[in-house]
């Protein structure tokens, strides 16, 4: 055989072994592929989705550092995450903005995947100083319906991990699968919190509350955390709905609804518990700040008259009774401890109604063995 057939045949066999594999390389990115897509899509609920998107590309695709930061202009991933007890400090990692805009310089370039080295004026607010600093970037856009609902960020310390110009197919396909997930649970919890909702004012209803106080008085039986109940009653609703008419009442109703909203922290629980009535959880709050909270609040609402209407105003006052869980309730049962929490707010909500109404008045009465 002449060295010319040889060499042609062991160039042959080069390109053959290459061809081999590049297949290989090809066949084990599709079922990497397949992996992510079946491990997110497989996902129940935000809790799940979002450790799989952290544990699993960190690991699998050996990235240093990744981040998710999504679009949540009414706070509502954010109160989904609380009712889940989601403790934000335990996902450093998950970053929230309250509007597109607020990515800032990626806002125009976030159209398809942005990657190249990282630039800190640009990727500071996607790679925060509270998470390792990365060399090389990619940022992900998850959109759906044309929407930009968040960003995928992966971070390596290799400055050739992410090149701008690189395919990015993968990485396209990955941000599309990871938008449909999270557009998912959402919207599966969303669907979830509809019984639990007041239709007129948004906020819990009194279904939900009385779940939430059975769970948030359990979980103080295992972490030692305080926990205070407000009852807050709008003073002469009658006469609200005699002379303003139902539409006025229910613009009353809302905008208290608001305003008491507005004093509570993301950790809080407000709801509608009946017609004119509002009950409050305040997590890991003692008597003395959820007295401070209650009278923030009477005087938001009492201090400002309510619109509506072509410009009609109704001026409106709140009384507003006050307890907390002591250490002698905990020694009874949970559905018990409940019962007396909302009885004892409320007594105290009655004595304001009998002292004259717009005040804050409490009752810290606890449960003993012969109730």
């Amino acid at each position: 055989m002449s060295s010319q057939l040889v060499e042609e045949n062991r160039h042959l066999r080069e390109q053959l072994a290459l061809l081999l594999a590049q297949a290989q390389r090809n066949q084990t990115i599709m079922q990497r592929h397949q992996r992510f897509d079946l491990t997110f899509i497989g996902a129940h609920g935000l809790r799940e989705l979002i450790e799989s998107i952290f544990d699993t590309l960190a690991d699998v695709s050996q990235l240093d550092v990744v981040t998710l930061t999504l679009v949540d202009s009414d706070y509502e991933i954010r109160r989904v995450m609380v009712d889940l007890q989601m403790n934000p400090a335990e996902y450093p990692t998950l970053l929230f903005v309250t509007h597109p805009a607020l990515f800032g310089a990626l806002t125009a370039l976030l159209m398809k995947p942005v990657l190249g080295r990282y630039a800190p004026q640009r990727d500071a607010g996607i790679f925060p100083s509270t998470v390792l600093e990365p060399v090389s970037i990619a940022a992900i856009p998850l959109r759906r319906g044309g929407q930009l609902i968040g960003c995928l960020s992966l971070g390596s310390l290799h400055a050739d991990r992410f090149v701008d110009g690189m395919a990015s197919d993968f990485i396209e396909h990955l941000g599309s699968i990871i938008a449909v997930c999270i557009e998912n649970v959402i919207n599966h919890e969303r669907l979830k919190r509809v019984g639990l909702t007041d239709a007129l004012t948004g906020v819990n209803n009194r279904r939900y509350l009385e779940r939430r106080l059975l769970e948030e008085i359990g979980r103080t039986r295992r972490q030692p955390f305080s926990l205070a109940c407000m009852y807050i009653d709008i003073d002469h609703f009658k006469r609200v709905n005699d002379s303003a008419g139902h539409q006025g009442g229910d613009a009353v109703l809302q905008e208290v609804a608001r305003r008491i909203q507005a004093e509570l922290r993301l950790s809080d629980a407000l709801g509608r518990y009946g017609g004119e009535e509002f009950v409050v959880l305040l997590i890991d709050a003692q008597l003395a700040h959820a007295l401070q909270v209650a009278e923030r609040i009477r005087q938001s609402i009492a201090q400002r008259p309510i619109s509506f209407e072509q410009e009609r105003e109704l001026s409106v006052t709140v009384s507003i009774g006050v307890t907390e869980l002591t250490r002698q309730d905990r020694l009874h049962p949970i559905e018990r401890i409940a019962q007396s929490l909302i009885a004892r707010a409320d007594g105290a909500l009655y004595r304001a109604k009998e002292a004259g109404r717009n005040r804050v008045v409490c009752s810290g009465v606890p449960l003993t063995p012969t109730d």
